[in-house]
């Protein structure tokens, strides 16, 4: 009598100790024998499609978050290309304010300083002796 590789005489197929399975004479067909002695196949049925619920809800968890974060995403970009636009407007403003004042700061400046110095030559003649 020649040894199986496979326990209890089953083909390569076989996944747990229950099962079992045997090509059909002829044919391509699988025949699938549950094993009585080993019962505990619907509590792990049961305790797979547990776990297959909690990953779905974890999965839809996962995928309301990432939408509430895109949104949040979207919503700050929009307001920092507001931001930014109103930054720009403001610049133009200031350099056209600028431009049109021209000159006249540094003509202010001159003129103080002008002014300075007057002060302190008149000062120096009135206190000299």
């Amino acid at each position: 009598m020649a040894s199986n590789p496979y326990r209890g005489g089953a083909a390569p197929y076989r996944s747990r100790d229950g099962l079992s399975t045997r090509t059909g004479a002829g044919s391509e067909e699988i025949q699938l024998r549950i094993d009585p002695m080993h019962s505990d196949l619907d509590d792990e049925i049961t305790g797979l499609h547990g776990q297959v619920r909690q990953l779905k809800n974890i999965a839809q968890e996962i995928g309301s978050e990432a939408k509430f974060q895109r949104d949040f995403l979207d919503e700050l970009q929009m307001t920092l290309i507001r931001a930014q636009a109103g930054v720009k407007n403001n610049i133009r403003k200031l350099n056209l304010s600028i431009i049109q004042s021209g000159n006249n700061h540094i003509m202010h400046v001159v003129l103080f300083a002008l002014f300075c110095f007057f002060i302190l030559y008149m000062w120096s003649k009135m206190f000299k002796r």
